[in-house]
C-alpha cells in the first residue's frame, strides 16, 4: 500500500517549502511541491517611483542579496534606455562573481555535505594532522557536552553516506574553514560596493560605488583567498566525494528531472551592441543563456523570452475567467488562499508549454562544462550529485574571471575617479525587462511605468521554476519530477527526499513534521 509522507518545511536556509511524497514498494511514485508563504513583492511595487524597485527588490533575499537588485536595474536600464559605463558593468560583474563563490561552497559544505557526511566518524580518525586532530577534539567534546549543533540532530546515516574518518574530519575542517572565508567574502563585497548585505549602490544606469585605487588593490588580494580556497579545497572536494563515495548515486541519476534545462545570460564581458542588450548588461557573456528540451544532450538553443509564461492553475492566484496562463509581461498577482484544487503560493514557469530546470547544472549543460561532460561520459547522469559539481566548477570560472575586471577596474581608477553610472528622467510609459542567472538558476523581472510611476511589476525567480506546482496539464514542476522513483527504504529516514531538494539549493525554514498515515500520530525530527 502506498504511504504518504509530509515534510513541512524542509530545513536550511529560509522561507518555507513543503514537500509531499506517496511512497510505494520503497520508491517515491508521486510528488507534491508547496510553497506555503505569500510575500507580494510585485504588489508593495505598484504606483511606486520605478527608481524605488532595485532597492526594494534587492532585499526579496538576503542569501541570493544582490542578483535581485541586478535584475531589477538591468530591467529599468532597458525601460529607461540606458548604456551602462564599462566601470558599472565591472562592478556589477565583480559583485555577483563574489557572490557566486561564497554562495556556491556555503551550500556545499553548510547546507548539504550533512546529508552525505556521518559527521560522528569524526571521532575514530586516526591521523597526525593537527588541525584535524583539533576538529576531532572540539567534535568529541561538544558529544560529551550533548550540544553538537549543528552537526547534529540530522538524518541516520544510510548506505550512500561517507564514513572515513579521515575524510569526514577533513570536510568537517573545511566546513569551518568556508564559514571564515563567507566572512571575509562579505568584507571583500562591501569595499566595493560599501555596503553588504543588499547593496544600495547597484542602481538603473549602473553603479554608483567609486572604490579608490588603493581599496581595490585590498579587494584584489581578498579575492584571491577566495579563488584560492575555491580551486584548492572546494571543487578537489566535490570532485572526490563525486567520483568516490558518492558516485553511485551519481550513476543512478538521482535526483534528474525531466531534462528540460533553462539558463539566462550573465556576466556580460563587453558594451552592448543593441538596446535588447540593455536587459542582459551588455555582450560577449562568460556564461551563455539557453534552452534545452527534451534530453540532457540535446543542442542548446537561445531563449526567447517570449515564450515564457507562468500558470496558476494549482497555484493559490486568481487569474481572469478562462485564463490559466499569462506572459510575465501581463502578468497578474491576485491571491486566492481558498482556491479550490490549489496546493501552493508558488506559479509553475513554463517555456514553450514546458517546465523547466534552471540553476547550475542547466548552466553546465548549456555551456557544456568540460568537467560536467566528462562525468557524464563516465557514466554519470544529471541530477543531485552533477548539480553539485557545476556549482564547484563555475564557481572557478567566475573566480578566475574576476581577477581580469579587477585589474581593468584598477586600470579606470588610476587614470582618475570612476565613473559607474549614467542618468535619464524617469519615461512616462515604458516597459522593460532585466534577466540575470541568480546562483540557484534563472532570474528575470518585468516592469511597466505608465505615468512616471509602476504600473506593473513582476519577478520570476529561480526557486518558482524549480519549485513550481504542476500546470494545468497536470504536469509536475522539476521539484516534484526530481523525486519520482526516488529510493525511501524507511519512511522515518526519508534521506534520499531532502538529499535531492537541498541539491537545488531552494530558500527553506528550519523545522521537519513528518506524518504517518496509518496512525495519524506526529513525528517530530530538530533537523540542522
Amino acid at each position: 500500500m502506498a504511504q504518504r509522507i509530509v515534510i513541512d518545511p524542509i530545513t536550511r536556509i529560509e522561507g518555507h517549502l513543503r514537500i509531499e511524497v506517496e511512497v510505494e514498494n520503497g520508491k517515491v511514485k508521486d510528488a507534491w511541491s508547496s510553497g506555503t508563504m505569500a510575500r507580494g513583492w510585485e504588489v508593495l511595487l505598484r504606483d511606486r517611483d520605478p527608481r524605488d524597485a532595485t532597492y526594494i527588490t534587492g532585499r526579496v533575499c538576503a542569501v541570493c542579496e544582490g542578483v535581485h537588485t541586478i535584475a531589477s536595474s538591468q530591467a529599468l536600464d532597458h525601460a529607461f534606455d540606458i548604456e551602462v559605463p564599462e566601470a558599472g558593468r565591472l562592478m556589477r560583474n565583480l559583485f555577483c562573481a563574489g557572490l557566486y563563490m561564497h554562495d556556491h561552497y556555503i551550500h556545499f559544505y553548510v547546507l548539504s555535505a550533512l546529508d552525505y557526511l556521518d559527521i560522528l566518524a569524526v571521532a575514530q580518525y586516526k591521523g597526525n594532522d593537527p588541525g584535524l586532530l583539533a576538529v576531532k577534539d572540539k567534535i568529541v567534546a561538544l558529544v560529551k557536552k550533548n550540544d553538537t549543533a549543528p552537526f547534529t540532530p540530522r538524518y541516520e546515516p544510510d548506505e550512500f553516506s561517507v564514513n572515513d574518518p579521515e575524510t569526514v574530519t577533513t570536510l568537517v575542517s573545511h566546513y569551518i574553514k568556508a564559514v571564515e572565508l563567507k566572512a571575509k567574502s562579505q568584507k571583500m563585497l562591501a569595499i566595493l560596493m560599501g555596503i553588504q548585505p543588499n547593496p544600495a549602490t547597484i542602481m538603473v544606469g549602473g553603479c554608483t560605488a567609486t572604490p579608490s585605487r588603493e581599496e581595490l588593490l585590498q579587494f584584489r588580494e581578498l579575492w584571491e583567498e577566495q579563488v584560492k580556497f575555491v580551486n584548492e579545497v572546494y571543487l578537489p572536494d566535490v570532485v572526490a566525494v563525486g567520483t568516490g563515495p558518492l558516485l553511485p548515486l551519481a550513476t543512478a541519476g538521482l535526483g534528474g528531472a525531466h531534462g528540460n534545462y533553462l539558463c539566462y545570460p550573465m556576466f556580460p564581458q563587453d558594451n552592448p551592441t543593441s538596446r535588447a542588450d540593455y536587459a542582459l548588461g551588455g555582450s560577449n557573456h562568460l556564461i551563455k543563456g539557453g534552452v534545452i528540451s527534451g534530453g540532457v544532450l540535446n543542442p542548446a538553443q537561445p531563449v526567447d523570452f517570449n515564450r515564457i509564461t507562468e500558470d496558476v492553475t494549482y497555484a493559490w492566484y486568481n487569474y481572469p475567467t478562462g485564463i490559466s496562463s499569462l506572459h510575465p509581461g501581463v502578468g497578474i498577482t491576485d491571491f486566492n488562499p481558498r482556491k479550490d484544487g490549489a496546493y501552493s503560493f508558488v506559479k509553475a514557469p513554463r517555456y514553450d508549454g514546458l517546465p523547466m530546470e534552471v540553476g547550475p547544472l542547466a548552466r553546465g549543460l548549456v555551456n557544456r562544462y568540460p568537467e560536467l561532460m566528462n562525468l557524464i561520459q563516465a557514466g554519470a547522469k544529471p541530477g543531485a550529485v552533477a548539480r553539485h559539481l557545476c556549482r564547484a566548477v563555475e564557481s572557478k570560472y567566475v573566480g578566475e574571471a574576476g581577477l581580469a575586471w579587477i585589474d581593468r577596474l584598477i586600470e579606470l581608477a588610476t587614470a582618475g575617479p570612476i565613473v559607474g553610472m549614467r542618468e535619464k528622467p524617469v519615461p512616462s510609459r515604458a516597459r522593460g525587462m532585466g534577466a540575470w542567472d541568480a546562483p540557484r538558476g534563472a532570474l528575470a523581472h518585468w516592469v511597466e511605468i505608465e505615468g512616471s510611476r509602476i504600473q506593473n511589476y513582476q519577478m520570476v525567480v529561480p526557486s518558482t521554476w524549480n519549485a513550481s506546482p504542476r500546470d494545468e496539464r497536470g504536469v509536475r514542476g522539476p521539484y516534484e519530477e526530481s523525486l519520482i522513483g526516488a529510493p525511501v527504504p524507511d519512511p522515518d529516514n526519508p534521506i534520499n527526499i531532502v538529499r535531492i531538494i537541498r541539491s537545488f539549493d531552494p530558500c527553506l525554514a528550519c523545522a521537519i513534521h513528518l506524518i504517518d498515515p496509518e496512525s495519524n500520530d506526529i513525528k517530530v525530527f530538530k533537523v540542522s
